[in-house]
């Protein structure tokens, strides 16, 4: 299933993708406070996604040790859903580590053709892709989570598989869809393009 998500960027490895998908899922499925919450996260190229952020908040500032910023440290996902309520997104390396949270992505958004519907935080993922190469996962607070890898949509998780009938897909072309206990998976259909690498 994983093979059909940014097929493009086989620089992120599997690990580091399903970890961030794992509390970007639940964020949507469980909010805060029991209210829905939206996030962004980027993976990989962190260097540059850095240089085209901001910081939105003075406690993204706060981050502990490396090893405690790991994606797939179970231990982090308190933090990741507290920090999501603040404006701002997270920025992974490639490797899964955190390395800043709660930023503002200064990227232009002049040509980044989304499907109507989508709000700001999709214009940020879409277009900081296009101008980094990095992934980004966005959380809707429409409960929807989903993957942008060089502008274009790869793959919505519809977390609860009711959503279905609330929500219309906004991916383009043939859909290819696969369930994961109860979580719906939609990806466009496979195509042939070449291979992009981190530098």
């Amino acid at each position: 299933m994983f093979e059909q998500i940014c097929p493009d960027a086989r620089w992120c490895s599997r690990e580091v993708l399903e970890s961030t998908l794992e509390p970007a899922i639940e964020i949507a499925r469980e909010g805060r406070g029991g209210r829905r919450i939206g996030t962004l996260f980027t993976i990989g190229f962190a260097d540059r996604v850095l240089q085209l952020s901001r910081p939105a908040d003075a406690r993204s500032d706060r981050a502990p040790s490396r090893d405690a910023r790991r994606i797939s440290d179970p231990n982090l996902r308190g933090t990741l859903k507290e920090l999501a309520q603040l404006d701002g997104a997270f920025i992974l390396n490639a490797d899964g580590v955190v390395v800043a949270a709660c930023r503002y992505l200064d990227t232009s958004s002049k040509d980044v053709d989304l499907t109507f519907g989508l709000g700001s935080q999709h214009l940020a993922a879409a277009s900081i892709s296009r101008e980094t190469s990095a992934i980004a996962v966005v959380v809707s607070e429409s409960a929807v989570v989903r993957i942008y890898d060089h502008v274009e949509l790869q793959a919505e998780f519809l977390p609860e598989l009711w959503l279905l009938r609330r929500h219309s897909l906004h991916l383009r072309g043939q859909v290819h869809q696969d369930t994961l206990q109860d979580v719906a998976i939609f990806t466009p259909e496979p195509r042939a393009n070449p291979a992009r690498k981190p530098t």
